[in-house]
């Protein structure tokens, strides 16, 4: 297959993603629509073919000589019509059949009943044969004697027989999560294809596929559980998901397992699906890795034991056979490590031309003929950037940094590799900064910016994901490849629409614009920082309230999800607990375990009476999570599930997982006998003090509202009452008791206090203490604040989302593109070209930011980016920002490559990097953010005038006014 088949265009052909359901007649679309077409209809069409109506179900007719992947799958669409119907449409392998409507199976060139059609002039194939997994599903009338009319679902090859059929199923109504979400199917009275010819187009990713890794304890305890092991009943179900998702390559489960070696019967059959295995990364020659400590001798090491290992490698290549694969080449250390310390490029070299020796040998034909891949992961890619070069035909898998940000891109020389090149993608990973693997953390924005990249610098061979346990990575994992069939079939507003799409596929039209929001927002707070990295310091208790609203927006993303989930038809539970709502109420018990045992350990250090109590709290969430995991084990699907939520995600303490979850360490301390006030304003580190006696400003434009708390030290409850100096200064409680704690929460009634800059007070009794408060208030006249304009400076700082710009300037077509919820709290921006072009600073594609800034002197511009990596040769990516007409200030994001700035950035979900301006006077000005370099994402912007506060999301949008 060439290379180069991503760039193949054909006018009468749209390639199309199966969930979608978009398929096209071959006229009047092109492969860039974005629309969803249905062949199947429920109710009955003009010239239309019956597939069920009247309780009766139209046979299917195969030959019996076709491939036997298009016979087992044939099977498979009738159960799938049973499933719909209730009734068994019978199947028929010889021509024999006659009445009004079959069904017409086969693969072009192989089958005799698709071979007499196109003799006949049935049906034209001159834009399906010869393409690569291409379906073409047609209403013919009087197809064979004795037969009214026919529905054909032809193939180019064998998996484009079976696409087909599996598209059929699909429009039919069945999910590909069928099985593996328990996606119920929704019985029809009457099944209808439309008249007409439907070709599903050619993919643009030549191979698609999954990589199923880190499976112990979840996946592995599952599967023994009902198959007896990694077997090919287990197998069976994971080659049927990928062909149903349109996929077609496998790197099977490698912990402990080996495909071929456990169970011969599993390749037997990858190959009859069509399914083309390989083996992973650090696994060459078609041998798993546990294989070796099986039945290899002596050390995994080709300089001291090289006929061993040959000997081991030809057996790899022997039993292969003739099966449709991928053969890995290369080699790594044992138990995926570096192979030495030393990078001998010369004996790395040696050990693909021995291995190609091999493949010859065995095959008895020339290398060049068995496909083969060179992964370039970890210190692999090093070596190649030192000049270590394999065979042309030989494909080079690039791969990203186990979190998802691509590490290179193949230049002008790689691309016209006659082996092309692809990518290799984590889902999940075991390894530092922290392991990842319990729950989805992968926002589609991510994978489609990642992703796209890789796709518009020429990868196009194969793309390979790494998803764990497959569960509960459904969702990316369709979004995935639905991407890698046709990249160009979506840009950064598709994401959202493909969110809404895929909801209706699992749960109907009646929620799914609700369910479609939870979806993409617990991703995206997922993505902030994945749960095995939170820990109760990761956000400020203090500062912008920043711990209390990422705990609250989880909390009402939960009560939203469980409102849906007793809103939802009874069929529907299951599915929607696995893919909805157990991630959302899991995760969001995880913020209120680690919120609490922040708030533990703050208020232990303040002698709080809900000290204590906290630690209760902390305890019930932790509990809580077993309950829910046990729910999901035992009782969901009555039981079907068990072990697959066993992933570690609490107690982490460094990159590899404790063996079981570890409860946060908590504290308890002694109460004062009798009533202790204490008192602590909003904003403030520690409890009140000379130093710590002033609310935050508030001003006209945000309207804020800041607490003081009120908080007891003793065992007796105390009174209080709270008094306003002015008028214009409102307090929520006048007077009561505290028994715990309480907050006042302070306000402004802007209709009276006077114009400019104003101050009050707040004057609490608390038992026997006294407490006065400073506020401090902003309330420009009506003419300046008709003259202000932008995001005006609050508190000491400005802050606001990348995508907010108010105006964009495109540079030799290259613009500006709006990525719906890339960010950790918002949009964000990029450049529309993805390929590699350097820009003049200030002379290149910009966007503009408005500011009004209520003091004058140096500012700190922070300018937070999505984590990407150097991803071309080159001193690294730059931007360039400007304040008003000064010369653009250039950042290089990479001066710092190393391991420490790295763990960070992935660790945060995002880099943070500064510029230093002046600012001669108050007003308005324009802040200019410059594209030097493509491949930069900016999520946000924050401006420190002298009052920037410690937060992990930083502040939340100043006020906007233009």
């Amino acid at each position: 297959m060439n290379k180069t088949i991503g760039n193949i265009r054909y006018s009468l052909v749209l390639v199309i993603s199966f969930l979608y359901n978009v398929i096209a007649t071959s006229t009047n679309l092109s492969d860039n629509t974005f629309k969803t077409i249905n062949y199947v209809s429920f109710s009955e069409t003009k010239n239309g073919f019956v597939v069920f109506s009247n309780g009766k179900a139209s046979p299917i007719l195969v030959d019996k000589d076709d491939h036997a992947g298009v016979l087992r799958v044939a099977g498979h669409l009738k159960d799938d019509i049973k499933l719909v119907t209730g009734v068994i449409p019978e199947i028929i392998t010889e021509n024999k059949v006659s009445g009004s409507n079959v069904i017409i199976i086969g693969t072009i060139g192989k089958s005799k009943l698709i071979n007499e059609l196109v003799e006949s002039g049935k049906i034209n194939i001159d834009d399906v044969k010869g393409k690569w997994e291409v379906s073409l599903i047609q209403v013919i009338d009087n197809p064979f004697p004795g037969i009214k009319k026919g529905l054909v679902i032809a193939g180019s090859d064998k998996r484009g027989t079976i696409f087909g059929m599996f598209d059929f199923s699909s429009q039919m109504g069945i999910s590909p999560w069928y099985y593996w979400a328990d996606v119920p199917v929704i019985n029809k009275n009457e099944i209808y294809v439309k008249h007409g010819r439907y070709n599903l187009g050619e993919p643009k990713v030549q191979y698609r596929g999954i990589f199923i890794n880190d499976e112990a304890p979840a996946l592995t305890g599952w599967a023994f559980e009902n198959f007896g092991g990694f077997n090919s009943k287990f197998y069976a179900h994971v080659f049927e998901l990928i062909l149903r998702l349109k996929g077609n390559f496998l790197w099977p489960a490698m912990w402990g397992r080996a495909i071929y070696d456990d169970d011969p019967k599993s390749p037997i059959l990858a190959d009859e699906y069509g399914v083309v295995l390989s083996t992973s990364h650090h696994e060459p020659m078609m041998r798993a890795h546990v294989e070796w400590s099986r039945y290899g001798k002596g050390p995994w090491n080709f300089n001291t034991n090289t006929d061993v290992l040959k000997d081991f490698w030809g057996e790899g290549i022997r039993r292969m056979g003739k099966n449709e694969s991928i053969v890995t080449v290369g080699m790594r250390g044992d138990g995926d490590e570096p192979m030495s310390k030393d990078r001998n490029i010369e004996v790395l070299s040696k050990i693909v031309e021995v291995q190609r020796g091999i493949i010859e040998n065995v095959t008895g034909k020339p290398a060049v003929e068995t496909q083969q891949v060179w992964a370039l992961y970890k210190e692999v890619q090093e070596y190649y950037d030192m000049g270590m070069r394999v065979p042309d035909d030989i494909m080079l898998l690039y791969c990203d940094d186990n979190w998802g940000n691509i590490r290179r891109v193949p230049g002008a020389k790689e691309k016209m590799r006659k082996g092309g090149t692809g990518m290799y993608y984590h889902f999940d990973y075991v390894g530092g900064p922290r392991n990842y693997k319990w729950i989805n953390t992968n926002p589609l924005p991510k994978i489609w910016e990642q992703m796209k990249l890789s796709y518009e610098n020429g990868i196009e061979k194969l793309w390979v994901v790494n998803v764990g346990d497959i569960k509960p990575m459904e969702f990316p994992i369709q979004f995935f490849l639905d991407l890698a069939w046709d990249p160009d079939r979506f840009g950064p507003n598709e994401v959202e629409e493909y969110t809404l799409l895929w909801s209706k596929q699992q749960f109907g039209e009646n929620y799914a614009g609700e369910i479609a929001k939870l979806i993409a927002h617990y991703g995206k707070i997922n993505s902030r920082r994945k749960p095995e990295l939170l820990d109760w310091n990761t956000f400020s208790l203090v500062n912008y309230r920043e711990f209390q609203r990422v705990a609250d927006e989880y909390n009402s993303l939960t009560k939203k999800a469980t409102q849906i989930y007793s809103r939802l038809n009874k069929e529907y539970h299951d599915a929607y607990y696995q893919l909805v709502l157990y991630p959302i109420e899991a995760c969001a018990n995880i913020y209120n375990l680690y919120h609490a045992t922040a708030k533990n350990h703050f208020y232990a250090g303040q002698g709080r009476a809900m000290t204590n109590q906290l630690a209760d709290s902390v305890r019930f969430y932790y509990n809580k999570d077993s309950i829910m995991t046990r729910f999901f084990h035992t009782s969901l699907a009555n039981g079907k599930w068990n072990h697959i939520m066993s992933q570690t995600r609490i107690g982490y303490t460094y990159w590899q997982q404790p063996p079981v979850n570890v409860i946060p360490k908590t504290k308890k301390i002694e109460l004062v006998n009798g009533s202790s006030p204490g008192l602590m304003v909003e904003g403030c580190q520690d409890v009140f003090s000379p130093q710590n006696d002033a609310l935050p400003q508030f001003d006209v434009f945000n309207k804020q509202n800041y607490y003081v708390e009120l908080f007891n030290k003793g065992n007796k409850a105390f009174k209080f009452s709270a008094k306003a100096s002015e008028k214009w200064l409102k307090i929520s409680s006048a007077k009561g008791m505290v028994i715990d704690q309480e907050k006042l929460y302070v306000t402004i009634d802007w209709e009276k206090v006077p114009v400019g800059k104003s101050n009050g007070l707040v004057k609490i009794k608390a038992g026997n203490e006294n407490y006065i408060i400073k506020v401090n208030v902003w309330n420009p006249s009506v003419n300046e604040q008709a003259s202000i304009s932008g995001f005006v400076e609050s508190n000491g700082y400005v802050s606001f989302e990348a995508s907010e710009f108010a105006k964009s300037n495109s540079y030799n077509n290259i613009s500006w593109m709006v990525v719906p919820d890339i960010g950790r709290t918002g949009c964000g921006v990029m450049p529309s070209n993805l390929v590699f072009e350097k820009m003049e600073p200030g002379k290149g594609a910009s966007v503009e930011y408005p500011v009004h800034f209520t003091s004058n002197g140096k500012i700190t511009v922070h300018a937070y980016f999505s984590p990407t990596l150097n991803y071309v040769e080159g001193d690294g990516l730059k931007y360039g920002v400007s304040v008003n007409d000064e010369t653009p200030q250039v950042v290089n994001i990479h001066t710092d490559e190393s391991l420490r700035a790295w763990e960070k950035a992935v660790s945060n979900n995002a880099v943070e990097h500064k510029t230093i301006h002046n600012i001669t006077s108050p007003g308005n000005h324009i802040l200019k953010f410059h594209m030097i370099t493509p491949g930069l994402v900016l999520q946000k912007i924050v401006i420190d005038t002298g009052g920037l506060k410690p937060s992990y999301l930083g502040p939340q949008p100043s006020f906007k006014k233009f």
